[in-house]
């Protein structure tokens, strides 16, 4: 089994849906709230256990009611919470509206996120049993940067999400395996509009790059070889929140156990396919049963050099 350490963010996730999202300065009547344990750390932990792999979780918690929810869904979920820690004050909230094409704005409150601002002799410990550590930009930069450097120094693999994005320090680039933006972070990194011409530059900093297309697919691109694109499924999205985490922590799992890149791009799709069609992030989650059925039933796919 896949052994995945997640250094990351858990948020409770305070979720309108409304038809549409307010202009600025405008008030809108949504049609119903729900609190749903997230966090773009949590998020990958929980994606990555019910896609099969032996998953901790390195973070923290406040000492409050989402806190103590926060750690009982991780558990729930498969993920294991010895180093997530709980801190005095409020845990970390996202304030996000869904609209009725499944489209999301995010307003994150750090909480006790804010308080992970080193890797502990317990945490660094953990990290040398592990095949891969998911890190994330929720956290403090500085906690990011020793747990990608630390990784590197014992020889894991780091997969990197750079949201929310922000410029990166090289000594973070360097200590990056497989850096995963979406098509506007890559932008944001880059300056260029295009993915494919973004994930090329990128290439001068990190190995290996996946950027992510949404309802488009994935463009994978390693240094000495040509750019792939993989296709997603087609399906109708009901709530986007979570997808990308979904997709990073499938990815994470498919490579571990050895799946050539184009296979393991197309079954992480499968997952984040199957979460869109469901409202929140964590509760969105397929179990690797699902993925593997929704998987098979897609036939051949192909790839393209691009």
């Amino acid at each position: 089994m896949t052994s995945i350490v997640v250094l990351g963010s858990t948020n409770m996730d305070l979720v309108a849906y409304v038809p549409r999202a307010p202009a600025l300065g405008e008030t809108v009547t949504g049609r119903s709230f729900r609190t749903i344990p997230g966090g773009k750390g949590a998020n990958q932990a929980v994606a990555a256990a019910r896609a099969g792999a032996e998953v901790s979780m390195i973070g923290a918690v406040g000492a409050d009611d989402f806190g103590t929810r926060l750690r009982s869904t991780l558990e729930h979920c498969g993920v294991d919470t010895d180093l997530l820690r709980t801190s005095e004050g409020a845990s970390g909230t996202a304030h996000i509206v869904v609209d009725d094409e499944g489209g999301n704005a995010i307003v994150v409150v750090p909480g006790a996120n804010g308080t992970v601002t080193s890797l502990t002799h317990g945490d660094e410990a953990l990290l040398g049993t592990a095949d891969a550590l998911l890190l994330q930009l929720e956290l403090p930069l500085s906690v990011v940067v020793e747990g990608a450097t630390t990784a590197r120094r014992l020889g894991v693999r780091t997969v990197l999400t750079p949201a929310p994005a922000q410029p990166l320090p090289p000594e973070l680039l360097a200590a990056t395996d497989l850096l995963v933006p979406n098509e506007h972070e890559a932008a944001a990194l880059t300056g260029l509009t295009d993915p494919r011409d973004a994930a090329l530059a990128l290439l001068r900093d990190v190995p290996e790059v996946v950027v992510t297309l949404g309802a488009a697919g994935s463009l994978y691109a390693a240094r000495g070889a040509d750019p792939i694109a993989v296709p997603a499924p087609r399906v109708r999205a009901v709530d986007t929140t979570g997808a990308g985490d979904t997709f990073v922590g499938a990815l994470a799992v498919a490579l571990g156990e050895g799946r050539p890149v184009p296979e393991a791009l197309a079954w992480a799709q499968s997952a984040a396919a199957l979460s869109v069609q469901r409202e929140g992030a964590s509760t969105s989650m397929p179990f690797r049963t699902e993925i593997e059925a929704a998987f098979g039933s897609l036939g051949t796919r192909e790839t393209d050099r691009v």
